[in-house]
This record gives structure tokens, sequence and C-alpha cells, in this order.
């Protein structure tokens, strides 16, 4: 079938075993084409979500993403191939989105979502769905939804666990279902991304299924979504659980909590021009005696060698015997956690020569 015989398929056709079920129907359907739903995070939860959505019928759907697409993503990043490397993530899989549903209308912001930007983002969508693996920004959407009244599909990972919810929906008595602060009152310092922690492909896509069952059924109006309860499922056991949540972070408390937050992703942040060596400069100055290159990762493949390797989750600059006529390089996959690490040091020693290899090792070549 060519482009522009999809293009004329009616609806009926092109959804037809969706709207063989009972429960679904044209009436479903119609909802679904009449909805908008924004996505956070076009990675390995959020590029499945938005490809899935779109091809249930979603009408309206906007993709949020700052970053690109690199070599270490494609293992659980099925809709991106090789030769998107290096290109804009939000902007790849929009593209992809337009080829294969013609129904839905898909564009895209390239650049982080701030606590400046977050309310004009999720002013005109009906439901918000967290595809992100930062917490500062996890919190971020959180509140705003609770702020503005937006239901919220939450999923999180950490190695082999999955998490999902559906917060913030309104009730049949006109209060609203718990969310995320009621599950996890505080923003925790320790919690390492998948980067830092790694992941299984298989979980992230059942994860990111789940996030998308919960958008068919609050926009349908069939079956029960996950509201005031947290579903944690393990890969390696098949076993799950529902953490009943109460809802006690309410708008009023989450509204005092938004001012005084600042929401600071450093994976979102501009670095400090200064604290940073390039790719080219690391290569000429390889070998050079008053070089310390500390890689902040384990077991990263490394084009070169380093003095040391100390995880980001153990980096204590205090810690570290320095040599001020030395200059320390701070390496890792991406250039994130090394800058984190570089900050570190920066504050507990302000005159010494410390560096962030500009996006990681992934931009060394």
């Amino acid at each position: 079938m060519t482009k522009i015989q999809i293009v004329k398929t009616t609806k009926n056709q092109l959804f037809k075993r969706q709207i063989t079920l009972p429960e679904i129907g044209e009436v479903g359907q119609e909802k679904l084409q009449k909805s908008s739903v924004l996505v956070v995070g076009c990675g390995g939860l959020g590029s499945p979500i938005a490809v899935y959505l779109a091809a249930s019928g979603i009408g309206q759907l906007h993709l949020i993403d700052f970053d690109t697409v690199d070599v270490t993503n494609l293992h659980r990043q099925v809709f991106y191939s090789l030769e998107d490397v290096g290109k804009p993530k939000a902007a790849v899989l929009s593209e992809f989105i337009k080829k294969r549903a013609p129904f839905t209308e898909v564009s895209f912001t390239n650049k982080p979502i701030t606590k400046e930007n977050v309310f004009s983002l999720i002013e005109n969508v009906d439901i918000v769905v967290d595809g992100t693996d930062s917490l500062p920004t996890k919190y971020l959407l959180n509140d705003a939804c609770v702020i503005k009244n937006k239901p919220l599909v939450y999923g999180s990972l950490y190695k082999f666990d999955g998490y999902v919810a559906t917060f913030n929906v309104l009730q049949k008595d006109g209060n609203y279902s718990s969310n995320l602060r009621d599950a996890f009152p505080e923003m925790a310092t320790d919690i390492p991304n998948c980067e830092e922690a790694g992941t299984l492909n298989a979980i992230v896509g059942m994860i990111a299924t789940q996030q998308v069952n919960e958008v068919l059924k609050i926009i349908t109006k069939v079956g029960k979504p996950l509201t005031n309860e947290l579903l944690i499922y393990n890969s390696l056991q098949n076993t799950q659980l529902k953490m009943k949540l109460k809802p006690t972070f309410l708008k009023e408390k989450i509204a005092k909590i938004f001012k005084a937050q600042t929401y600071f992703d450093l994976a979102c942040s501009t670095q400090n021009k200064d604290w940073q060596i390039s790719p080219k400069e690391l290569k000429e100055r390889l070998g050079d005696n008053t070089l310390e290159i500390i890689a902040v990762l384990e077991n990263l493949k490394l084009p070169f060698e380093v003095d040391q390797t100390i995880h980001i989750n153990k980096f204590d600059a205090s810690k570290i015997e320095v040599d001020f006529d030395k200059t320390y390089v701070m390496v890792c996959q991406r250039g994130f956690n090394s800058y984190r690490a570089t900050e570190r040091m920066k504050k507990k020693y302000p005159n010494l020569k410390v560096l962030n290899l500009t996006g990681g090792i992934s931009n060394y070549e």
C-alpha cells in the first residue's frame, strides 16, 4: 500500500481491530481522535509511548526532548536507527510517527521542560505522560500537573524494576487522586539513572506499554486506571505488587513547594564553558604527565587509559588526594555525570584545574 493510499484509508479501516472491541467501538475511537497528549522524554520510555499512542489513534501528540540520539540508546530505544545517531530525538521520532499515523497531528519541542515553560507546555493538552529518567523533571511535571489539574501518567525504571501510576485524576467525589509526592514525598538525591545503573531493554518496553494502556483507559473510560496506587513490577521474577496511596499532598501544599523548588537538572543545564575540554584537545594532550584522567562511571569502553575510576555515586572530592600542578579531566559516557564530578571538585578546590570531557566518550572519535 502506497503512502497516498494509506492517507486515503478511512479511520475505521486503519483502527478496525481496535474498533472491533465492543468496549471501544467507534465512540471510543472518536474519543481518542479528539484527545491531545504531551509526551515528555523521547528515550526508552517516551519513544515507544509516543509511537503506540499515535498508532492507537490519538489526535494530537506533542513530544518534548532536548537530547540527541546516541549509539548507547539503540538497544532499548528501538524506533531509532544507526543513521539517526547525533540527530535530535524529538525531531526524528516526530518524522517516524508522521509516516505511519496519518490521523495523528504530531509536533515537538527540542528543548528541556523547565519551571519557566512547563505551564505553557501542559496547558492545552488532556494528559501528560512522563517518559523521562530525570527525578527533578518528574517532580516538576507532577507538581505542575497538580497545580493545573492535569492527569499525569508516570513511569520509572531501576535496573530490572519498573514503576507505573496514574496521578492527579478527577474522582467522582470532585477530589483528585494521589500524586507522586504521596508515594515519594521528598526527591531522592542518590538514585542513579539508567546511564549509571544500567537497564534491560525488555523492562523498558513493558513499562512504556503499561503507560500507554493507562492513557487509553483514561480517554476511553474503559477499565480501571492505576489511581491511588503505584504498580511495581520486577522483570526477573515476573512479580508485581501495588502500593496503595492516599492523597495527602494537596494542591495548596504543592503550590508552595513549586514556588520554592528550582527543579534543577544538570543534564538539562548549560555547562560552564571554562570547565570543558574537547575530545580533540584531550587527544592532543594524552600522554601528558600533568594530566590526571578520572572516569566517573564503571565499565566504560574507553579509547584511552584513565588514572582512576570513581563512580559518581561515590564521588567525594574531599577524599581525593589532589596535586595542584596537575589538570584533572572527568569523563563519563555523555558528559553529564562527569560535569557533576567537575562541579564537586571545583567547589572543594576552586583553584584546581578541573575539566569535563565535552559530550563524554560518546563524542570521542
